[in-house]
Order: C-alpha cells, then sequence, then structure tokens
C-alpha cells in the first residue's frame, strides 16, 4: 500500500522560505509521480509542483516559478518542496499526491493523482 507522510509545514513571515518533505512507501515500481497540491479555504486544492520518477521531468504552477523548487532524494524515499520569498497568497494546507503508475510523465492535476498524505498546514503572515 502506498503511503506518503509530509511534514515541514508551519508559520512565516512573508518573505520567509519553508521546506516540506515528503516521505513515500509501498511503491514496487519506479514508474510513479509526487506531487505537492495545496487547498486554501474557501478553494479548490490546485497543483503546485510534480515531478515525475522516469524522467525527472517537473512540472510548476505559474505562481510559483522561481520560488518553489520540487526535488527528490531516492535514498530517503522523500520528495521535498523548497517554497522561498513566500506570499501571504501561499497560505494553504499542502498534501503531497502520487500518480501511480504512469507510462511518462504527469499532467499534475488533482484528477490524475492516486494517492494523497494528510496534508500539512502552510500559514503565511503579512
Amino acid at each position: 500500500e502506498v503511503q506518503l507522510v509530509e511534514s515541514g509545514g508551519g508559520l512565516v513571515q512573508a518573505g520567509g522560505s519553508l521546506r516540506l518533505s515528503c516521505v513515500a512507501s509501498g511503491f514496487t515500481g519506479d514508474d510513479f509521480a509526487i506531487g505537492w497540491f495545496r487547498q486554501a479555504p474557501g478553494k479548490e486544492r490546485e497543483g503546485v509542483s510534480c515531478i515525475s520518477s522516469i524522467d525527472g521531468g517537473s512540472y510548476y504552477r505559474e505562481s510559483v516559478k522561481g520560488r518553489f523548487t520540487i526535488s527528490s532524494d531516492n535514498a530517503k524515499n522523500t520528495v521535498y518542496l523548497q517554497m522561498n520569498s513566500l506570499k501571504p497568497e501561499d497560505t494553504a494546507v499542502y498534501y503531497c499526491a502520487a500518480e501511480y503508475p504512469i507510462v511518462a510523465g504527469t499532467t499534475c492535476e488533482t484528477y490524475s493523482m492516486d494517492y494523497w498524505g494528510k496534508g500539512t498546514l502552510v500559514t503565511v503572515s503579512s
């Protein structure tokens, strides 16, 4: 069974940084994509960034390009989301999700994900 456990959320001032971690387990192959999604109060869940294990390709939401970086440490089965220059509008519950199995890349869409973590809250104060 695939399990995803997030950590690293918290309260930070605008302009600050946080690093989220997602420890993944239960994959029997290396054909998966892992992504970060977020949901702010009263809004729909949206894709933030995803990475494919097949080709290492990554996707970023336009509003986070240049500020967020997704990376993976295969030895630790962990995917990270480094978030810099945080803005109040980045405030949300951040979820780790996995699409598994995949053939190539991922569309990084909510509906394409098969497994979800429980989420970690990120609050950015102004």
